[in-house]
C-alpha cells in the first residue's frame, strides 16, 4: 500500500482536510430532514451527538492513527476481517457516493429555480431539464477529478467556506428579523420533547447519521495527504464543534419560516432565505447570490465525494480485489483516470434510471435515502472494528472506546432498520419499501458475486475472514 501511494502526490494540508470535513458532513439535504423534527430539533440533535457523532470522531481518530492508508474505511474494515469483508465495504461505499452524486441534476435545478425566482420553479419538475443538468455536472465532475488534487482541493476549499457563510447568513436572519420587527419571537435552543412515535425515531434517524456521517471520509486520501497521521484527527476535532453549531442553529433558522409540513427537502435553505428576505427590498439581489453560493457548495460536496469514490476501485485493484484496468494512473496528474471515467458512467446511468415512472421528489428522497443506507451498512464494519476484531492485532482499543463504539454501532443498525421507510408523501408506500429492500438485498448479493467470480485473486491466502 505506501509503495502504491508513493506514486501519488501528497496534495492535501491540514487546511484542505478540515474544509473537506465541513463540506462532506454539512449537507443541505439534511436540514430538511431536521426540520420535520420540529421543535423537537434541538433535543435530537443533542442525542445524535452523544450517541453518534462523538463515538464516530473517536473512532475514526482511533483506526487512522493506525492505519493511514489510501482507502480509509476500506483498508480498515480489510486488514481487521479479511477480503472479503473489505469489499463489501468498499462495494456499499462505493455505491453511496455513486447514488449520492445522481441527485446532483435534481439538486441543480431545483437551486436554479429559486434563483430566478418563482416564474421558473416548473423546471425543478422537468425530467429532460434535469437529465441534462446531470448530464454536465459529472461531466464537469470527471474532468474536475482527473486534474487532481491540486485543483480539486481548490473547488472543495471554496465550496466550504461557501458553505459556512451561506449557513451563517441564515442563521443571522431571524435575528435581524426580530430586530426589525418583522419576526415576532425567536427561540433556537428550545427544548421540546419529540413525538414518541414512529415517525420521530424515523427523522431522528436519518438526521442523526445521514447529517453527521463522513466524518472518516477524507481518509480515503491518507496517501495523497501530507501528514495523515497527525492532520485526519486534528482536522476532526477543528471542524467538529463548527458542524454541530451550523446544523442546531441553521435548522432553528429555517424553523421560524418554514413549518415542519412545508418544507422543501431538496431546498430546505432557499426556500427559508426567500421567505425570509420576501419583504426586504434587497431580496431579488440576496436571494438569488445565496442560493448560487450554496449551489456552489453542493458542487463542491459533489466532487469531493466523486475524487474519493474514484480512488476505491483504485486501491481495490491494488489489493488484487479488482482489475488492474482500475489502477492505471494518468501520467501528468497521477489520477485513476479509467476509475474515474466508470464512476462517472455508472452514477449517469443511476440518475437516469431512477427517474423513470415517480415524481421528481421522491426519486430524490429514494436517491438519498438508498445511498445513505449503502453508507450505514459501510459504518456497521467501522463500528465493529473495535468490538470484534482480534485481540492479538492491534487494532483492539480500551474498554471505553469499544463502549463508544458500541453506541455508534446500534445508532447505525436503527438508521439501516428503518431507512427503508419514507418520511414524505409518495405515490405508493408499499412499493417504495419494497424496492428499497430490494435494491439493498441486491446490490450486496451482487457485490458478493463480483467478490467471488470477478476478482483476481493472488496465490497468498486471504487475510482473513470474519
Amino acid at each position: 500500500m505506501q509503495a502504491h501511494s508513493a506514486a501519488l502526490r501528497k496534495e492535501l494540508g491540514l487546511a484542505d482536510l478540515v474544509l473537506a470535513q465541513i463540506l462532506l458532513v454539512v449537507v443541505p439535504d439534511f436540514f430538511g430532514t431536521a426540520v420535520k423534527a420540529g421543535p423537537s430539533h434541538v433535543v435530537l440533535w443533542l442525542l445524535a451527538i452523544v450517541l453518534f457523532f462523538i463515538p464516530l470522531s473517536l473512532v475514526v481518530s482511533h483506526l487512522n492513527r493506525l492505519m493511514p492508508l489510501e482507502g480509509g474505511l476500506y483498508e480498515w474494515a480489510r486488514l481487521a476481517f479479511g477480503d472479503r469483508i473489505g469489499f463489501l465495504v468498499a462495494w456499499n461505499l462505493w455505491l453511496f457516493a455513486t447514488l449520492y452524486t445522481a441527485v446532483i441534476g435534481l439538486v441543480t435545478m431545483t437551486f436554479l429555480s429559486y434563483a430566478i425566482g418563482s416564474q421558473a420553479a416548473w423546471i425543478a419538475s422537468n425530467r429532460w431539464l434535469v437529465v441534462a443538468a446531470t448530464f454536465a455536472c459529472i461531466s464537469a465532475l470527471i474532468l474536475v477529478a482527473r486534474a487532481g488534487l491540486g485543483i480539486g482541493k481548490w473547488v472543495n476549499n471554496v465550496g466550504g467556506a461557501i458553505g459556512v457563510v451561506t449557513i451563517g447568513v441564515l442563521i443571522l436572519m431571524p435575528l435581524a428579523g426580530v430586530w426589525r420587527g418583522t419576526l415576532h419571537e425567536y427561540h433556537p435552543l428550545r427544548l421540546a420533547m419529540p413525538a414518541m412515535n414512529f415517525f420521530s425515531l424515523s427523522v431522528f434517524t436519518k438526521m442523526t447519521f445521514g447529517a453527521l456521517c463522513g466524518i472518516e471520509y477524507v481518509a480515503i486520501f491518507a496517501g495523497e495527504s501530507r501528514r495523515p497521521v497527525r492532520d485526519v484527527t486534528r482536522s476532526i476535532f477543528f471542524a467538529a464543534p463548527l458542524i454541530v453549531l451550523l446544523y442546531v442553529f441553521g435548522t432553528s433558522a429555517i424553523l421560524a419560516y418554514v413549518s415542519p409540513g412545508a418544507v422543501d427537502v431538496i431546498g430546505p435553505i432557499p426556500q427559508a432565505l426567500s421567505l425570509g428576505f420576501s419583504q426586504s427590498g434587497f431580496a431579488r439581489f440576496i436571494v438569488p447570490i445565496s442560493v448560487s453560493l450554496l449551489l456552489a457548495n453542493y458542487f463542491a460536496t459533489f466532487n469531493l465525494n466523486f475524487s474519493g469514490n474514484s480512488r476505491l476501485p483504485m486501491v481495490a485493484g491494488w489489493d488484487r480485489l479488482l482489475p488492474e484496468w482500475f489502477t492505471k494512473l494518468d501520467e501528468k496528474h497521477r489520477t485513476p483516470v479509467n476509475s474515474i471515467l466508470f464512476v462517472g458512467v455508472v452514477g449517469l446511468l443511476a440518475s437516469f434510471a431512477v427517474l423513470i415512472g415517480v415524481g421528481v421528489q421522491e426519486a430524490y428522497e429514494f436517491l438519498l435515502n438508498i445511498s445513505f443506507t449503502f453508507y450505514g451498512l459501510a459504518y456497521l464494519a467501522l463500528f465493529a472494528i473495535p468490538l470484534l476484531v482480534k485481540r492479538d492485532s492491534g487494532l483492539r482499543p480500551q474498554l471505553w472506546l469499544r463502549v463508544a463504539a458500541g453506541s455508534g454501532l446500534l445508532v447505525t443498525l436503527l438508521f439501516v432498520l428503518l431507512s427503508i421507510f419514507p418520511i414524505i408523501s409518495v405515490e405508493n408506500q408499499t412499493n417504495y419499501i419494497m424496492k428499497t429492500a430490494a435494491v439493498l438485498l441486491g446490490a450486496n448479493a451482487l457485490g458478493l458475486l463480483l467478490y467471488r467470480f470477478g476478482t483476481r485473486r493472488s496465490d497468498a491466502p486471504s487475510t482473513g475472514s470474519f
